[in-house]
């Protein structure tokens, strides 16, 4: 398809172009020109149009489905398509960002399309660059290819493969490495990276933004593929894992020695069980590097309001010590390699790894880390609060098994410094794994209650067919000091004094020493007034999380300094 040279075109060209402005054609000449107000890409035939004008398809292979979209594409003057040249040329993205408002955010959810700030694409390839000199570069997510034009400046020699499942995305890649001068060196390909084949070619970076969809979103072929793979490598996968996981499998399963990479995603893979694969491929096959979080303040991933996690490794085997980094603005986005050193040996031994993203503060002299003096565990899953907090579908079952619980955070947030009695909360039913512990008055009701809880699906939670016997909740021993762990405050710290036991809507502080009534209580009393939000997660909207190990890195007073300021 050919651009138009503004002389013509009949009611084609007016149509298609008072299509693209969405506003009528002013007339011509400068003042013409100074009256158009600023043109904007109206569908994704224009779009479409304005990528092949600008050389889309001089980067191989264009695809059928890519075609399509071209065989539908209006003609379009030549002085909007030198516009859109110039914007490009100065290194702005019209296309990406002209795509991303033509799809909703709804549609790119789906698809996982979230595209990246320029400030973090050039601060993963200029971790790059003190690696090495690649021959290829690889992005196995391209949107419109912003990591691969960099990389293409950066790199002069290398190779650029830009792997890409959305036609309309792919043709914007073509023509923004086309307009960059490096169609000769270029390659789009509009298929899947999870089974693509990259054949050996020199050594390569793998960079960029893999797309981000929720387990739920990923259909159950790709479920299979993932604990296929994981199973090759001797690894585990779960089926709750989101999008970006299989992108770092596949990354590994491709890698070879001397490869490198950085890729930016969703930081809960530092966390939850889930992520124990990628950590797994980091410090093993992957030979991890850094781990750098940005918060969510920083916008790292527009639209989104989530933490990100910027991921470098090199593929060398397993590493003796990764860094860790913390980011609350994208502007202090310098050295993805300046983080706080944390050995093999700790990375192994931790389920959980965002807090080595926090600095360890250095506590004053006499005081020590929370965890020195208690364990810190987070309250019991009950996989159906509905049926195993007690209620009228459990009259009749003994108090033997009935426990007084916190079951709400404010339960213990208007419980005041002491929780004195257990009257006025609910209980939890706790029954033993093993049934004939009970008298047999006991048996009878609780058999009955087991009848009515299967008919309401007790049995068939994920954490109920994941407990050694299902009916077996296993709350844990009261604990002498109950926390809350997430609100839009600091935690609040109770002194359990009713035994109550605890959900997972509250922490237990459990002292590794005897520690006597008054110690316990100085402790509330200081935790009280001194916690902060500090240490712990923000996410959008100010809400705080403090995991368990997060809370333990929270400073105290020794005992004797303690009891000292009771004087």
């Amino acid at each position: 398809m050919m651009a138009m040279d503004g002389k013509g075109g009949g009611r084609r060209f007016e149509g298609s172009l008072r299509k693209f402005l969405d506003v009528p054609w002013p007339p011509g000449g400068e003042a013409g020109r100074a009256q158009r107000p600023p043109r904007r890409i109206a569908d994704e035939a224009m779009l479409a149009a304005v990528a092949v004008a600008l050389g889309a398809s001089d980067v191989p292979i264009v695809t059928e489905a890519e075609a399509r979209l071209l065989d539908a594409a209006p003609d379009l003057p030549v002085d909007l398509i030198n516009e859109v040249r110039k914007e490009i040329e100065s290194g702005s993205d019209p296309l990406g960002k002209a795509f991303c408002e033509l799809r909703s955010a709804e549609e790119r959810r789906k698809k996982g399309a979230v595209y990246t700030p320029p400030e973090i694409v050039n601060s993963m390839l200029s971790w790059a660059q003190t690696v090495g000199q690649p021959d290829r570069v690889v992005d196995p997510g391209a949107g419109s290819a912003r990591f691969l034009v960099a990389a293409g400046h950066k790199f002069p020699t290398a190779t650029l493969v830009a792997i890409e499942t959305d036609p309309l995305a792919a043709l914007t890649a073509r023509a923004n490495l086309a307009t960059r001068g490096m169609a000769a060196r270029a390659q789009v390909r509009v298929e899947n990276f999870l089974t693509s084949h990259l054949e050996a070619d020199g050594r390569t970076l793998f960079i960029g933004n893999p797309p981000y969809v929720r387990h739920h979103l990923i259909e159950p072929q790709w479920k299979t593929w993932l604990k296929e793979e994981a199973d090759t490598m001797g690894l585990k996968a779960s089926a709750l894992a989101g999008l970006h996981v299989y992108f770092f499998l596949a990354i590994a399963r491709r890698a070879k020695a001397g490869d490198y990479g950085a890729l930016i995603t969703a930081a809960e893979w530092m966390d939850v069980n889930y992520g124990q694969l990628v950590r797994d491929l980091f410090l093993d096959r992957l030979g991890g590097q850094s781990v750098s979080v940005i918060e969510p303040k920083a916008n790292p991933f527009p639209e989104t309001a989530t933490t990100a996690a910027i991921t470098t490794f090199t593929v060398n085997g397993k590493p003796t010590s990764a860094r860790f980094a913390r980011i609350a603005k994208l502007s202090a986005l310098e050295n993805l390699s300046s983080g706080r050193p944390v050995r093999r040996e700790r990375l192994i031994a931790e389920a959980r790894w965002s807090h080595f993203t926090r600095a360890p503060k250095q506590a004053p002299e006499g005081y020590v880390e929370l965890g020195e003096l208690c364990r810190v565990h987070r309250g019991q899953v009950t996989g159906a609060n509905h049926i195993w907090i007690a209620g009228a579908h459990s009259e009749g079952l003994p108090d033997e098994v009935l426990f007084p619980t916190v079951t709400k955070a404010r339960e213990l947030i208007n419980a005041g410094p002491i929780l004195v009695s257990a009257d006025a909360l609910r209980r939890v039913i706790d029954l033993p794994a093993d049934l004939s512990e009970l008298s047999t008055t006991a048996r009878v009701a609780v058999n009955h209650f087991l009848k009515r809880a299967k008919a309401m699906g007790a049995e068939n939670s994920y954490v109920a067919q994941h407990r050694p016997v299902w009916w077996s909740i296993r709350l844990r021993k009261p604990a002498p000091i109950l926390a809350t762990y997430m609100a839009r405050q600091a935690p609040t710290f109770v002194r359990n004094k009713a035994d109550a036991r605890h959900l997972n809507i509250a922490h237990g502080l459990y002292p590794r020493e005897t520690m006597d009534d008054a110690l316990l209580t100085l402790l509330v009393s200081y935790l009280r007034r001194s916690a902060t939000v500090q240490g712990g997660r923000v996410y959008a909207g100010g809400l705080t999380k403090f995991e368990p190990r997060e809370m333990e890195r929270i400073p105290v007073p020794e005992p004797a300094v303690l009891r000292e300021m009771q004087r």
